[in-house]
């Protein structure tokens, strides 16, 4: 079974829409989405992915049982990033009883706090 050879010019292209969408990805990465951003990049890096899935391993050209194990492979794999959206997406809305960070805080890490001196009153007699 031979295999099909496409021209040069439809690597180009794809090649010309891989850049594009890193520079997509790279340009929303400046832009805060807020909750989004996670989303938007995962789902220009997904379209990314299916192109070099269907033209730079051919699977586009290949035959029915190829193109279902990869479906099927690409299906597992969605599975997975959803979820990890649904972890991802509920980290900030519950606030557990030891008051630790939420989602998206900024914590200042450094040395720990001197201990406040006890009052005088508290104070063992020597």
């Amino acid at each position: 079974m031979a295999g099909h050879i496409s021209p040069k010019s439809t690597y180009y292209a794809i090649f010309g829409s891989l850049m594009v969408l890193t520079a997509v990805t790279v340009g929303v990465a400046f832009i805060n989405l807020g909750v989004l951003n996670f989303p938007v990049a995962l789902t220009i890096a997904v379209l990314k992915a299916t192109l070099v899935i269907l033209f730079f391993m051919h699977v586009k050209y290949s035959s029915r049982l190829t193109k279902l194990i990869c479906g099927g492979a690409f299906f597992f794999l969605i599975l997975l990033f959803g979820l990890t959206m649904t972890d991802y997406l509920s980290r900030g809305w519950f606030v557990s009883p030891g008051g630790t960070a939420a989602a998206g805080t900024q914590v200042t890490v450094g040395p720990p706090p001197e201990p406040a001196a006890a009052p005088a009153e508290a104070r063992p007699e020597p």
